[in-house]
């Protein structure tokens, strides 16, 4: 049943708020397959898939931000698009296949860490990097619940299929979906307990 703009954030902050997250979810995905589809080499379904999940935690996030000015869904879809966008360019999936992208020739998943930065960074930049890397790596030591840092280093660092994170972790999409949204919210405000912004940790990489 479709949801007028004030519904569906009282749907979305609400205690009972399963069935919203994930109708939501599949419009982004809907939306996302069309813009893919010309655009990527590779299967549209598993980046669709992806980035509506990393959207869906942005969205989540920003609720207070969304001003009721066009619809609630145009809205998220844009939020969405951008996501997309901004994946496909930090990774280049629009030249070169996921496979040969995400694994290194040794074999090391290029999610970790250690290929967050910049190739040919210089002496500043690679302080800075490190620098960044260690206190992100203790805020998420500290902030996080163990179960916590387990979805966020599957989903965001080895960047594994959320199906297969929901079954790794016995668990269901909502539930996860929850578990990293109350993941972000306290690293965000950790952040700025520390005077840094998401901005300003990836403008160094």
């Amino acid at each position: 049943m479709e949801r007028t703009n004030e519904e569906w954030l009282v749907d979305l902050q609400s205690e009972d708020k399963a069935d919203a997250i994930e109708d939501l979810r599949a419009q982004l995905v809907k939306g996302l397959r069309y813009t893919l589809y010309s655009r990527v080499d590779t299967a549209v379904e598993p980046l669709a898939e992806d980035f509506a999940q990393e959207s869906l935690l942005k969205i989540l996030d920003n609720l207070d931000t969304f001003r009721g000015e066009s619809k609630f869904l145009t809205w998220a879809q844009k939020i969405a698009v951008r996501v997309a966008f901004t994946e496909l360019r930090r990774k280049r999936w629009t030249d070169h296949s996921l496979e040969a992208l995400t694994t290194a020739p040794d074999g090391i998943s290029l999610f970790e860490p250690s290929f967050m930065a910049d190739e040919t960074p210089g002496p500043e930049d690679r302080t800075s990097q490190k620098g960044l890397l260690l206190l992100v790596n203790r805020l998420i030591t500290e902030e996080l619940t163990e179960r916590q840092r387990e979805a966020m280093t599957l989903l965001m660092l080895k960047g594994l299929p959320m199906d297969f994170v929901v079954e790794q972790m016995d668990t269901n999409r909502n539930a996860l979906y929850k578990l990293m949204h109350d993941a972000r919210v306290r690293l965000k405000n950790r952040l700025e307990a520390e005077g840094l912004t998401p901005e300003d940790i990836l403008a160094v990489f």
